[in-house]
């Protein structure tokens, strides 16, 4: 589905992101996970074309990312609460988005009948703006929204920060849900090492722009990813001291 070869991205003369293969098959939960300015954030940037690569491509569906919009109409994503638009109301927001992907007012009724639990009457109904909502339920609308038009590929920042912990429950069901049942290629990025190995098949971890690790997720992987992380932050002796025990 998604096929990456040979990407990097400069930013004058230091490398944030230099991947030299990779392949993420239709259907599957694809977890990306790193320490801030790993690349995740620039990874998802280039695949949405938000930014151009330095070197290197991106395929969607066969379609070269950078060179084609026709991969728009099967992929939809939610970066940040700054991509929605916020003099909007929810359901103002919801329409916009279902006109764009053809989807008339009955059609997203009848989506948004299926996230009641999700939105904990909080985001429909209310007669506010977007801008007045929680960064929660910011967040939460941003999600939905991205699920309009039935999309093949799904692409999440960070889904699960400022969600509170029923929120959280719920939306890896979702997740879980759309790749297993519905058989769409679903890419999270999360800091939370818990939450995507619960959600995710396979997990890639991301240092300094590059692949250090991809995972199929089993019993083992959080503890693993866990002494990833725990042994990149201790110091060199104590590093060394562990690696001799």
């Amino acid at each position: 589905m998604i096929t990456v070869q040979n990407l990097t991205k400069k930013y004058n003369s230091s490398i944030v992101l230099n991947l030299e293969q990779l392949e993420i098959p239709k259907g599957q939960s694809f977890g990306l996970v790193g320490n801030n300015g790993a690349g995740k954030t620039t990874f998802f940037s280039l695949l949405l074309d938000l930014i151009q690569p330095t070197s290197g491509s991106i395929e969607n569906n066969g379609i070269l990312v950078s060179e084609s919009e026709t991969w728009k109409t099967f992929t939809s994503s939610f970066i940040d609460e700054s991509f929605l638009i916020s003099y909007l109301t929810p359901e103002e927001y919801f329409y916009f988005i279902g006109e764009l992907r053809g989807c008339n007012k009955a059609d997203i009724d009848a989506l948004l009948a299926n996230f009641k639990d999700f939105f904990h009457d909080e985001i429909l109904g209310q007669k506010k703006y977007l801008r007045d909502l929680s960064k929660g339920n910011q967040k939460k609308a941003g999600i939905v929204a991205s699920f309009i038009g039935n999309p093949e590929v799904v692409i999440l920042d960070e889904p699960f920060a400022n969600l509170d912990p029923t929120t959280q429950i719920r939306l890896k069901a979702i997740i879980k849900d759309l790749a297993s049942k519905k058989g769409v290629t679903v890419l999270v990025s999360s800091h939370d090492l818990i939450h995507v190995t619960e959600v995710c098949e396979r997990i890639v971890v991301l240092n300094k722009g590059e692949i250090v690790k991809d995972i199929r997720t089993s019993a083992e992987t959080l503890r693993e990813l866990e002494v990833f992380f725990g042994s990149s932050i201790l110091p060199k002796e104590e590093k060394r001291s562990t690696e001799e025990e």
